[in-house]
């Protein structure tokens, strides 16, 4: 008999071999083990062969658009055993999922996915995240790659997450979407996202810090910036141009909303571009209306960085 209710602990090595099967994805259970009261939120379909489906959620801190925080349950890690499917598992899974959020106080729902269809049916709706795609600005562009007088730029290592922080908060002190983070974000879930081939790309203008870029290296993607004002905005993307061009990476992506100072400095970025519609996000109203939702998700200056994936 199939049981609809929530994970024990001598479950716990049947619900990593789903995943196994379900994900290429190593920080899945890193991050998993990060919460302390996964147990109570990891909504399971299970009989006497073990864990046949799950949904797992958690809380965080999100922005609403007026830039006020609102819980948020953010579905994560979404898998079904090959032989359980077709029997509706994780639309049930999904639905209890919605009652334990909207329980605990969580104004809307939120998850990424490649398939959406799944999630549809249940009430979430696909939205829009910023991309854009383009070839590095050549060396001839960017004069020669080198700042303007008294800027310099170099790379950050996790350790320094308190200046990457200052102004983390202060770029998106804001912005719809984007989480409230923790000392413990930055020291547990930042790293899981942020290790190689990751580099963080800091800019000081006169020794103080003004912003700062993490990229992917292995495909050029631009996973997350900060600015301590729009004047920073040009050195920035000046050097990770530069720096794409010194390690022959040609093109990649900009996965950030293009805000008036990053939108007039795109052109010391990307010699070309084009934006790229990317319906990977999905919302769903709980205890807001979907026009207040709809708002949040769909604002011009939305972002929910990568490292604060779930």
């Amino acid at each position: 008999m199939t049981e609809f209710r929530t994970l024990r602990v001598d479950e716990v090595d049947s619900l990593y071999a789903l995943w196994a099967r379900a994900f290429t994805a190593p920080h899945i259970a890193p991050l998993y083990e990060q919460d302390e009261g996964r147990l109570g939120r990891t909504l399971v379909a299970a009989d006497a062969t073990g864990v046949l489906a799950v949904v797992y959620w958690l809380p965080r801190e999100v922005r609403d658009a007026r830039g006020g925080v609102r819980r948020v349950g953010c579905v994560s890690s979404v898998a079904t055993r090959p032989d359980a499917r077709g029997r509706g598992l994780v639309r049930r899974l999904l639905a209890m999922a919605a009652d334990a959020m909207t329980a605990a106080g969580c104004a809307w729902s939120l998850l990424f996915t490649g398939t959406p269809g799944v999630y549809a049916g249940s009430g979430w709706r696909v939205f829009d995240r910023p991309r854009v795609d383009g070839r590095f600005a050549a060396a001839e562009t960017l004069d020669a790659g080198t700042l303007d007088a008294g800027w310099t730029a170099g790379p950050a290592g996790l350790g320094d997450w308190p200046v990457l922080a200052v102004l983390h908060d202060r770029y998106d002190d804001r912005r719809p979407l984007t989480t409230v983070r923790s000392a413990r974000d930055w020291t547990g879930r930042v790293p899981v996202w942020y290790g190689p081939p990751h580099e963080i790309l800091l800019v000081h203008e006169h020794g103080t810090p003004m912003a700062y870029a993490v990229v992917d290296w292995s495909a050029g993607d631009v996973v997350e910036v900060a600015l301590a004002d729009g004047g920073a905005a040009a050195p920035l993307l000046r050097a990770v141009a530069a720096e794409a061009r010194a390690r022959g990476v040609r093109s990649g992506c900009l996965r950030a909303p293009l805000d008036p100072p990053i939108r007039s400095a795109l052109t010391l970025l990307f010699e070309e571009w084009e934006r790229r519609d990317e319906h990977t996000g999905m919302a769903r109203p709980l205890l807001l209306e979907e026009a207040e939702v709809r708002a949040v998700v769909e604002h011009p200056l939305a972002v929910h960085w990568t490292a604060d994936y779930f």
